[in-house]
């Protein structure tokens, strides 16, 4: 047992011990279900593959997720890293319970991060027959959350970012996105620029195959074992009943409307939703990973995504909300852009971030990455106070922030999944993503680059002054006329002088 190990059974000492936590399984014999049967010329057609549908508008991938409940029939597997109690939190739960009132039986697994104060809903879901839910590496009830971050540190710092969503064992969606109003367009002022990708066949095996771990690994608390009594039944009713007044009053709402007329919801009115098939590897941490030490890298998902970056030849785009590559990483990419190939980053810039820390641990690689040849870009998706005014209330968002996590390789691969590239995903917490070998996937998602990258980001040049300083530069629209920016858009001396301070505190390690 190694020193942390020992500190981390140590620093569990406040939650239950000496309870049940019963095994179970992803059920196997689905074939025969709607799911199974669906798309069977094509997956006949496609032995051995996967069909996927990239779900890069919010509406939509809110859309995907409400069709695949709706036709269950057997199970809902739902494993997230957040989970708002928000207008997106409640049609969520809404699908999950008419699923299981239907005789659906549904496992739903999520971080505590998100659960504060929440106990009673979450056992009030989990008093229904059919579903069971469970809490992966789970604040002690006994005293505050602020303290445990210090009296906990290395266990409750370390937390599962996974994001899966799998019905009856033949249908999956795995991608970016929490379970919120951000994530699916419902906030009027802040929308994730995100991606998930909905798939079927082989892939959703494999997913479930990775539910099944975290599900019964020893990090997954039973929600009942943690509180102190369970909900009355007068409570249970209660709490049903003003969920589902809340739902009835959303039926005419703008926000159920703009669901149904989504893209893909008229899509699947009229069967004209395409999928794309190809052979895909399904790659994430062992939920063992966070109780081991760093170095214990056989738990890690790294390692299995290593060859995919190393076989690049030509080209390489990132998309990564939180992008900090540390030293390694920058040597890595140099060595890339050095050999020929073209390396094309997007992330947040300092003023789209949602967490400003982390912008500091990136900023200092910047113009080492620049010197290199790869090419830098940043989120210009910021709006004026005047343009928020005028937005507020018809629809769309005010700010948006990248949020998408995804790799393109030659543009005949492509990586969706929850991983961000900095040292807290590869270090510390659980991540899932999948491998696509797709040249039309792939190569769409290069297109797509191509022709938008200038209008969304600021592309980032380091010159010399007269006196031979480097300086940083950005170049973007504004209003839709092309500007140049000597200092991060968007933001005041303040924040940037905080920025500055942080960025020389030795805190990498846990962005």
């Amino acid at each position: 047992m190694t020193a942390l190990g020992l500190f981390l059974i140590n620093s569990c000492a406040t939650l239950p011990k000496d309870f049940d936590r019963p095994p179970s399984y992803a059920f196997t014999d689905t074939d025969s279900t709607r799911l199974g049967t669906f798309r069977g010329d094509e997956v006949k057609a496609h032995p051995g593959q996967s069909g996927f549908v990239l779900l890069g508008d919010g509406l939509d991938a809110f859309v995907a997720r409400a069709v695949l409940a709706n036709h269950a029939e057997r199970s809902i597997d739902v494993q997230y890293y957040l989970y708002h109690k928000d207008l997106v939190g409640l049609l969520f739960t809404d699908l999950l319970l008419k699923a299981a009132d239907r005789g659906v039986r549904v496992r739903l697994l999520v971080d505590d991060m998100d659960l504060a104060d929440r106990d009673l809903s979450a056992a009030v879901v989990d008093s229904h027959p059919n579903i069971e839910v469970r809490i992966f590496n789970p604040f002690s009830r006994k005293t505050g959350r602020t303290s445990q971050f210090v009296s906990r540190m290395g266990s409750v710092t370390r937390r599962m970012h996974n994001k899966t969503f799998t019905v009856d064992n033949q249908a999956c969606i795995l991608g970016g996105r929490n379970i919120g109003n951000e994530y699916f367009e419902a906030d009027p002022d802040l929308a994730f620029a995100d991606l998930d990708v909905l798939a079927i066949g082989p892939v959703a095996q494999k997913v479930s195959s990775s539910f099944d771990q975290y599900w019964n690994s020893e990090l997954a608390y039973p929600v009942s074992v943690l509180i102190d009594k369970p909900p009355t039944p007068e409570e249970i009713q209660q709490t049903r009943q003003q969920w589902n007044e809340l739902v009835a009053q959303q039926a005419d709402s703008e926000y159920l409307q703009a669901l149904r007329n989504s893209s893909l919801a008229k899509k699947f009115r009229n069967n004209q939703v395409v999928f794309h098939w190809g052979e895909a590897v399904v790659i994430y941490d062992q939920p063992e990973k966070i109780l081991k030490d760093f170095d214990q890298t056989e738990y890690h998902l790294a390692p299995q995504l290593r060859p995919y970056w190393k076989s690049v030849e030509k080209e390489l785009i990132i998309f990564s909300p939180y992008f900090v590559p540390g030293k390694p990483g920058t040597a890595f990419l140099t060595q890339l852009a050095q050999r020929g190939v073209r390396v094309r980053i997007l992330t947040n810039s300092l003023a789209s971030n949602d967490v400003g820390i982390v912008h500091a641990g990136y900023s200092k690689y910047r113009k080492d990455l620049l010197r290199a040849g790869v090419e830098l870009y940043e989120m210009n998706m910021k709006l004026t106070r005047e343009q928020r005014k005028e937005k507020r209330g018809k629809g769309g968002s005010s700010k948006a922030s990248l949020h998408a996590k995804s790799f393109v390789f030659d543009r005949n691969k492509i990586f969706i999944g929850s991983l961000n590239l900095d040292p807290r995903a590869f270090l510390h917490n659980t991540e899932i993503g999948v491998v696509i070998s797709s040249a039309e996937i792939a190569s769409g998602m290069g297109d797509w680059f191509d022709q938008n990258i200038e209008k969304i980001a600021f592309r980032l040049e380091l010159t010399k002054n007269k006196n031979g300083t480097e300086q940083l530069l950005w170049y973007g629209l504004v209003d839709g006329k092309e500007h140049t920016f000597d200092v991060d858009p968007y933001t005041g001396f303040w924040r940037r002088f905080g920025i500055s301070i942080l960025s020389i505190m030795p805190i990498e390690s846990q962005l």
